[in-house]
């Protein structure tokens, strides 16, 4: 078993072991500090709420499976909440389908969401406990490697805007993260990529170790790689969030690669993924990075031999000017002013504010520069 804590403005565990859907509830009567009954040893009135789209509840939310066979069978008065998967549905209709069926079935504060799925159920059901009744717990059990590598981390909730993604959220930390490496099984290799992309970006922000065991002879199909650098990708972000939970300040290095990624994935109608776009991005700071100057080492060559050795696609389909145009409706934004991740040195990323009229000859510059490579 991996055991990561947390202290940001609640302290939580992180918990990766095998089988943990089957003890699912032992965990979370422990974390949130449920009262059973003293006689029978079951938890009285109590309701939770599984919220999961409709892909994932095939695999993993129905009454036979393991998790909700452990929460029954611990006392919870289990719900549930399927909305449809996809980019699309992460949006302000998903949430308030979530705050009437809440209200309808009248959770009170005391009651509990819990979001089975990836990044997109772990946001949407993290606002949706941000703001029913001002706040209720929420626990993360995420099913994809993107999610427990990063998202399911940190309390960053949201939605997507029609003008952008994540436009729409609140910082609202779980009290619980439970991952069972089991999940991985089900994954496609692309949706490991995305995964590996996120862990890729912690290592290049703040652990060269990471980068030197992605660039090692493992595979997306070692359950025990996939977990080590999930652990240390948590790590990464754990202390970052610990620093600065609002993003204020060193949060912010979390961002690398992801202005252009979120304006890629608008770009494509979210036809490309966020982890695929990640690398993208990635890709082209580093690029525009060493072109500049920046850099006091050189990244872009490291970063690139590492994503081509997974096969990403890194060719990006759009050019400077779309990849501007949509980047200037992203929420780092700072009046006239926004702040990017460059990577100073393998292992070492620093932030650097530049004024938003010189973006398209930076995003220009690391396009360039991957051409001349």
């Amino acid at each position: 078993m991996i055991k990561i804590s947390v202290s940001a403005s609640r302290k939580y565990d992180v918990i990766m072991k095998d089988g943990l859907l089957s003890s699912a509830s032992d965990y979370i009567k422990e974390a949130l500090e449920v009262k059973c009954d003293p006689v029978t040893g079951k938890i009285v009135g109590k309701k939770l709420c599984i919220v999961t789209d409709a892909n994932v509840d095939l695999l993993y939310g129905a009454e036979h499976q393991p998790l909700q066979t452990s929460l029954r069978s611990a006392g919870f008065d289990v719900y549930k909440y399927v909305f449809p998967g996809g980019e699309e549905h992460k949006n302000m209709k998903t949430i308030c389908g979530i705050l009437d069926f809440l209200a309808n079935n009248k959770f009170t504060r005391s009651d509990i969401l819990l979001a089975l799925g990836g990044g997109i159920t772990g946001d949407v059901t993290g606002f949706a406990a941000a703001t029913y009744l001002r706040g209720i717990d929420f626990i993360q059990v995420p099913t994809t490697l993107l999610a427990i590598v990063d998202s399911s981390v940190g309390g960053k909730t949201g939605v997507n805007l029609d003008a952008g993604k994540n436009l729409a959220g609140a910082f609202w930390q779980p009290g619980l993260v439970m991952f069972d490496p089991a999940v991985l099984d089900t994954l496609s290799y692309e949706l490991k990529l995305d995964g590996i992309a996120e862990a890729v970006k912690a290592g290049a922000i703040a652990d060269p170790e990471i980068i030197y065991m992605i660039r090692g002879s493992h595979t997306v199909d070692d359950h025990r790689f996939l977990m080590d650098i999930a652990a240390r990708a948590i790590k990464v972000k754990r202390k970052v969030v610990e620093e600065d939970e609002r993003d204020h300040g060193s949060r912010q290095l979390l961002n690398f690669g992801h202005t252009l990624a979120h304006a890629i994935e608008k770009c494509s109608s979210f036809t490309i993924s966020h982890g695929h776009a990640v690398a993208i991005g990635m890709d082209i700071v580093s690029a525009a990075a060493d072109k500049s100057g920046w850099s006091k080492e050189s990244c872009s060559e490291i970063i690139t031999e590492i994503l081509n050795k997974f096969g990403f696609p890194l060719e990006c389909p759009f050019s400077a000017r779309q990849l501007t145009e949509a980047a200037l409706q992203d929420k780092k934004i700072r009046g006239n002013e926004i702040t990017l991740v460059i990577p100073e040195a393998p292992g070492k990323c620093v932030l650097r504010t530049i004024p938003v009229n010189e973006l398209y000859d930076f995003v220009a510059c690391g396009m360039q520069g991957r051409k001349d490579r």
